[in-house]
């Protein structure tokens, strides 16, 4: 009789270079069948995954996207299931198939992929099928915006990244399960979802819970994802590391969006829109109860900024542009992107939340990175658990008692030698009456400044912070704003990078 650790370097060796057979007899499950899968990967060398044939990798975007899959096929098709699952071809983009498997009563079938379950125009080749195919990944439906009307609101597709949406939402940034290296010297190592569960609902219940097998060169690890649709899309995300290497530069809840520009540096580009983003800013609360806003850039080289914080009670790449003027483009919809908010589940002790901007000139890229990295380094041989909350939503579902910025600007000021900077606040009840009885507050990491000045805004009823400073005392400077009542703070702390 097979032990069961032979058994398990068994299941863990056949993963490395998996098999995508068209019937599978079934095997039991729990999530402890993932976290021991990941264990026993970690104890080896990772093996390069098999790819899938030359002849799908060679298809062309155009041939890639004239193939989809049939919803008359999906998963939990005519049944009572309040979902359905699509699956999603591999090649082109996406060289290394993946594993799924459908779990039902405790026991785990591999799902084959079948080709008859695609359709496909007559630009796509005659490939054939093949039995050794695997997916590229899936997307849920449900009844969203109305019941019975089965909607896409997430995806899991690509190395370890996922999207979702709440109500009345398009797609905008993407999560994934963990960053390594992000805009570090060495560049970046991308960890794989190799293998998917999806657990089959019980009837009524209104969550569906996705379990998947991490492996990379530096880690293997475990995830369980319950996912509950609705206004905002909250999902409960456990995670159990095992890392190979010692894990230095590591991003635990990476975010990934798109910021192009807005009225900051609205001068750069010449384009019809007042800004392009699918994120404007990085919202934080911080383990001393603080509420900081840092606004998003588009800089000229590679920028990274570390926050630091002891228990952190939340993080998140946050659009608050939420009127369609704001962007004035009917089509992208920017105004409907989702912001992503994460709220630790435990405390996650020292560390800092580090945002990394890359230079980009078209909004095709996804130039923005955010994740908590912890102050010590995650050490091999050792199991690391992670447990926290993904809300995609159109704001912070703890927005504070303080009032929010909603708009960051500057440029040439009246003497056309210094910049101005105007920070606008939302409308709060903390900030009405008369400004005389609010102070402002500017610091700068050198230089002077002159102001700052407290105007109410006639257009939202909240107040504007203004200040003047002058470039030429150097090529970098850091700010930090806010505005007190009687010493105590009744606005977010704003943050700001300038360079030159």
């Amino acid at each position: 009789m097979i032990d069961r650790r032979t058994l398990m370097a068994l299941s863990a060796a056949a993963l490395a270079r998996p098999t995508f057979a068209t019937e599978h007899e079934g095997e039991p499950f729990t999530p402890q069948t993932v976290i021991d899968l990941a264990r026993s990967l970690s104890g080896r060398d990772r093996e390069e995954p098999a790819k899938v044939p030359q002849e799908w990798l060679d298809l062309d975007y155009d041939q890639y996207r004239s193939i989809w899959f049939r919803h008359d096929r999906a998963l939990w098709q005519d049944t009572e299931s309040p979902y359905r699952v699509d699956f999603f071809a591999p090649g082109l983009y996406f060289p290394t198939p993946v594993r799924i498997d459908l779990v039902e009563d405790g026991m785990a079938r591999q799902h084959p992929f079948t080709l008859s379950d695609f359709d496909r125009s007559d630009q796509f080749p005659d490939l054939g099928p093949d039995p050794s195919l695997g997916f590229s990944g899936f997307r849920l439906r449900t009844g969203l915006e109305t019941p019975d009307i089965f909607q896409e609101f997430c995806v899991f597709q690509g190395a370890s990244y996922l999207r979702a949406i709440g109500r009345g939402q398009v797609y905008g940034l993407s999560a994934r399960g963990l960053a390594l290296g992000t805009g570090s010297p060495g560049g970046e190592e991308f960890p794989e979802f190799r293998r998917f569960w999806l657990e089959s609902p019980a009837p009524g219940d209104t969550r569906i819970t996705v379990h998947a097998l991490l492996d990379s060169p530096s880690v293997a690890g475990a995830y369980t994802f319950v996912i509950d649709p609705g206004d905002s899309t909250v999902m409960d995300v456990t995670a159990t590391l095992f890392p190979r290497v010692e894990l230095e530069r590591v991003g635990i809840a990476p975010m990934t969006s798109m910021f192009l520009f807005d009225a900051t540096n609205r001068n750069r580009f010449d384009d019809f829109r007042p800004a392009v983003h699918d994120s404007d800013g990085l919202s934080m609360w911080n383990g001393a109860g603080e509420r900081l806003w840092r606004p998003l850039a588009n800089p000229s080289t590679l920028q990274i900024s570390s926050f630091s914080d002891n228990g952190p009670k939340g993080f998140g790449l946050m659009q608050r542009s939420r009127a369609v003027g704001d962007f004035s483009d009917f089509e992208a919809d920017y105004h409907r992107r989702p912001s992503l908010w994460i709220e630790p589940l435990e405390n996650w002790g020292q560390g800092a939340v580090e945002l990394v901007e890359i230079p980009a000139d078209r909004e095709i890229y996804d130039n923005i990175v955010a994740a908590w990295r912890p102050r010590t380094a995650l050490q091999p041989g050792q199991r690391h658990n992670i447990a926290y909350r993904l809300h995609w939503t159109d704001a912070a579902p703890n927005p504070g008692d303080v009032a929010q910025v909603t708009e960051t600007r500057q440029g040439l000021g009246f003497e056309q030698t210094d910049r101005v900077f105007a920070i606008d606040f939302a409308a709060h009840p903390a900030l009405d009456g008369d400004l005389d009885a609010l102070t402002p507050f500017v610091g700068a990491s050198e230089g002077s400044l002159t102001g700052p000045r407290l105007e109410r805004h006639p257009g939202t009823g909240g107040v504007r912070l203004s200040f003047a400073f002058d470039p030429a005392e150097g090529t970098a400077r850091e700010f930090r704003a806010q505005i007190l009542r009687d010493g105590t703070p009744v606005t977010e702390v704003w943050l700001y990078r300038w360079t030159t």
